[in-house]
């Protein structure tokens, strides 16, 4: 699954990257986590754009806004047939761009902490859909939202856990976009394993108020102070 992820890239290189004409002013954040705002790339008339949603999916049909962190991720086996994510995947795909995420292995009673990446450090995308839904306990006030595509892990990371993120390719971004289902469909994979790092990071990523540079640095443990 992914359930935290960072994105502390500069506006200018993900303007690159993802070839939006917007100009925001972005914050890095280092510690994205679910109901929060974060930016997600879609096309709209022909051009992409780059838009603040709500990470965590409310289908159209929802009462209320309740079960969104329940919906961060959507599986890639069930995207095209579930019906919270089945129309979204055919016509409502989006770019959610990341420049690593979180994952805990379970160690007994406690869980570990790791930051994934691309090896070679860059920003990446991944394969996420999106919604508008209409809020009936706020007179209708349109609230969109979004969730990210997963998959089963990449061998090199499957002893941190059994599922990971679609990191989609750049090379596949408009596919992703605006291709048939099946086109996209095929993207639904993960990622080569020479392509990923990984590494143990501090458990301070747990805590939801952290959001600093220092969470994405390795963890090392240190020697306890002598007296």
């Amino acid at each position: 699954m992914c359930g935290r992820y960072s994105i502390t890239t500069s506006t200018e290189a993900m303007r690159r990257l993802f070839q939006f004409d917007d100009r925001p002013n972005l914050q890095p954040r280092y510690n994205l986590a679910p109901t929060q705002l974060a930016p997600i790339v879609r096309e709209r008339d022909g051009a992409r754009r780059l838009d603040m949603l709500r990470w965590g999916l409310l289908p159209k049909w929802s009462r209320d806004a309740s079960g969104a962190a329940k919906m961060i991720n959507a599986r890639s086996e069930t995207i095209a047939e579930k019906p919270a994510y089945r129309e979204a995947f055919r016509a409502r795909r989006c770019l959610v761009p990341a420049d690593g995420f979180y994952e805990w292995q379970v160690r007994g009673k406690t869980k570990q902490p790791y930051r994934i990446s691309l090896a070679d450090g860059g920003t990446f995308a991944f394969a996420g859909l999106w919604e508008s839904w209409a809020d009936p306990k706020d007179g209708g006030r349109i609230v969109e939202t979004y969730t990210v595509a997963t998959t089963v892990a990449a061998t090199s990371i499957a002893h941190i856990h059994h599922r990971m993120p679609v990191i989609l390719q750049a090379e596949d971004h408009q596919t992703w976009l605006t291709a048939d289902i099946e086109a996209a469909g095929a993207l639904l994979r993960p990622l080569d394993d020479e392509k990923l790092q990984s590494f143990e990071v501090s458990s301070r990523v747990g805590n939801v108020r952290n959001d600093d540079p220092e969470l994405l640095e390795p963890h090392v443990e240190r020697e306890p102070t002598l007296f």
